[in-house]
């Protein structure tokens, strides 16, 4: 599979005090950071899109301006731009920070295996919950993303030709609150 990170990091950062993708990951670097280095032990030669700010430890990487207006709208705006062609882009939020390389390629292998023409948007279903951001979404999809008048993305997700897996895995809760990332950098090796 060619893969590509789409990474959505134009959160305000409201309720975590600063912006989410650039606070600091225990592991080194930032939260946004962290989910470039695990993409890139998975897929060392796929590209990187940023929709949104820039990383403070990955300023080059390119980037497009988020409208700020909803991940929705953010992923309907990269769909009208040109990008580099690949099978399916992971599109991931900086608040998604538990993912693992090994994590990763697990999920990578299992998209792959379950939809192997990549002609549905490959979502994780965890505690009964649909979470298109960390699924795979096919490269072919542009168009129909464009097209699209959706301002929710559970609504844009579920119009578009899907696939719901069951998942189980810590990488799928996101840390949104100060007490959640007070536990989980308690629970960080």
């Amino acid at each position: 599979m060619k893969a590509g990170l789409l990474l959505l990091s134009g959160g305000s950062g409201t309720r975590m005090g600063a912006p989410k993708h650039a606070l600091p990951h225990p592991g080194g670097g930032s939260w946004g950071g962290h989910l470039v280095g695990v993409f890139a032990a998975v897929f060392p030669d796929g590209p990187v899109q940023v929709l949104g700010d820039p990383l403070p430890d990955h300023p080059d990487l390119p980037r497009l301006e988020d409208p700020r207006e909803g991940p929705a709208v953010a992923l309907r705006t990269w769909a009208r731009l040109e990008a580099t062609a690949v099978d399916r882009w992971w599109v991931v939020a900086c608040d998604q920070v538990r993912w693992t390389p090994e994590r990763l390629a697990e999920w990578a292998r299992i998209s792959e295996a379950t939809d192997p023409e990549a002609a549905r948007w490959v979502l994780a279903l965890h505690d009964g919950h649909l979470q298109p951001l960390g699924g795979w979404l096919p490269d072919g999809f542009r168009a129909l993303l464009a097209a699209s008048t959706e301002r929710s993305l559970y609504a844009l997700a579920t119009r578009l030709p899907h696939l719901a897996l069951p998942s189980d895995g810590a990488e799928w809760v996101d840390v949104d609150t100060p007490e959640d990332r007070q536990a989980w950098e308690r629970e960080s090796p």
